[in-house]
């Protein structure tokens, strides 16, 4: 096995050029699955300093390639439960990126943040970059708490906050897609063991459960802002269709909507808020084919732009981390 090129690295524990993640670029890598494993403690320690880190160069050119190099680098995947939106599946635990309208943003977010299990890593290859957008960008989850208003924080952090949904086989997942089964008693059985309520109305499945918005970092205990307030909120949505979904299914049947912890409304206003600062410290790097990411997903948020042309993304999530329930 050839040497580990410690001048990739060089400097990377300690900066990174403004306004994008830390990049590594890779000049010849024959098996890219054996460089993943021979650098992959290298690429963590830069993801630990900064967040996230992007790997350039490694020529990945298919799913079956991209899958081996996500297996080496995210080393114990999950699968996915509690999906909000729709993925492919390319192989055992290895997902396409969610299927989201391309000329709408996926807000700033952290993999199932709204989970009582959830990813510490999340790893992604790019087959097919879009011709214009489609960036995933990046956001300091520390930042964003320490730039947010102290009251909204505080509020935040004393309620938590509350995410309800409505799963049924028009709008958004269907429950048996979301928790991959058709038995509804494993449903409820899963539901009760990770702190979800449950409401079963003919076919239709409504749930609610309730989060901590606010964790510390489990490597160095630094406060994060740390959930999906805002991405599923019913003021993210476009106008249209949000107004669409309520006069059709009503407030209370949209396919996700989220409040304060004590079910007080979270207000377009607050939405804005979030938002606002989001959007004044996000950095990207436009995808290119053959990119591989690792994210740091309680650290740092990600998003995806809006975009034109085929976008092909390859997701895993690894490390899976458990909140206290």
């Amino acid at each position: 096995m050839p040497p580990i090129d410690t001048d990739l690295f060089a400097g990377l524990d300690g900066r990174r050029d403004e306004g994008r993640p830390a990049v590594v670029t890779v000049a010849d890598a024959s098996d890219p699955a054996v460089w993943a494993a021979q650098h992959r403690e290298a690429l963590y320690r830069v993801v630990a300093a900064h967040g996230a880190v992007l790997v350039r160069g490694l020529g990945l050119t298919d799913a079956a390639g991209a899958t081996a190099v996500l297996r080496v680098l995210g080393d114990d995947l999950m699968p996915e439960r509690e999906a909000f939106a729709p993925r492919w599946t390319y192989d055992d635990r290895i997902y396409s990126s969610s299927k989201w309208p391309p000329n709408q943003p996926m807000c700033m977010h952290h993999e199932l943040s709204y989970a009582v299990e959830f990813p510490a890593t999340m790893a992604f290859a790019c087959l097919s970059a879009p011709a214009t957008g489609g960036a995933t960008a990046l956001a300091d989850a520390g930042r964003v708490l320490r730039e947010l208003p102290s009251d909204l924080v505080e509020r935040f952090e004393r309620e938590g906050w509350l995410l309800t949904r409505s799963y049924n086989e028009d709008i958004g997942v269907p429950w048996a897609e979301a928790f991959g089964t058709t038995d509804r008693s494993e449903v409820e059985r899963y539901c009760a063991a990770n702190d979800i309520s449950t409401e079963w109305r003919g076919q239709e499945l409504r749930t609610r459960q309730r989060r901590s918005a606010v964790l510390h970092h489990p490597a160095d205990g630094r406060r994060l802002w740390f959930n999906q307030i805002a991405f599923l909120n019913q003021w993210t949505m476009a106008p249209e269709v949000r107004e669409y979904l309520i006069d059709v299914y009503g407030p209370e049947g949209l396919p996700f909507n989220t409040s304060f912890g004590g079910g007080a409304e979270v207000t377009e206003d607050v939405v804005a808020a979030i938002n606002k600062v989001y959007d004044s410290i996000t950095f990207a790097e436009p995808w290119r084919p053959g990119d591989v990411m690792l994210v740091d997903n309680l650290g740092t948020a990600h998003s995806r732009l809006p975009y034109d042309g085929a976008r092909e993304v390859l997701v895993a999530m690894a490390h899976p981390t458990t909140r206290p329930v």
